[in-house]
């Protein structure tokens, strides 16, 4: 193990920093992520759980916000709904040079707080 991360996202303020910044979704995500989000009623807490997935996944490598685009850190769900992280670009560039293999991430929320950690591991 390299590092462990974690993050925790108010659902609700999250909701209106996405509404006063429209912008923001497409800077933070990516289609997937977002066509898996509108999958459900209300796509913000998926969306606030993946947030707090890349702020975790920062976390894990030591790195503070800046240190890569939220876009280039990728939460998807296997088909067992298992999530875990696909890194491009800057992130992946980052994971490299860190030494990380590979990610263990573990998402959860409830109707005001969604949570992620998300643990670094060497080959």
């Amino acid at each position: 193990m390299l590092g462990i991360g974690t993050d925790l996202v108010d659902i609700d303020r999250f909701r209106d920093v996405l509404e006063r910044t429209p912008g923001l979704i497409d800077r933070l995500f990516r289609s997937e992520e977002l066509a898996y989000a509108n999958q459900a009623g209300d796509p913000t807490p998926r969306l606030a759980a993946r947030f707090a997935a890349k702020e975790a996944t920062l976390k894990s490598m030591g790195c503070g916000l800046g240190a890569m685009k939220m876009r280039d850190i990728e939460v998807f769900n296997h088909d067992d709904g298992r999530p875990e992280l696909r890194l491009h670009d800057s992130a992946d560039e980052k994971a490299r040079e860190f030494g990380a293999a590979r990610f263990e991430v573990t998402l959860s929320h409830t109707d005001q707080l969604a949570q992620a950690v998300v643990v670094a591991l060497a080959e």
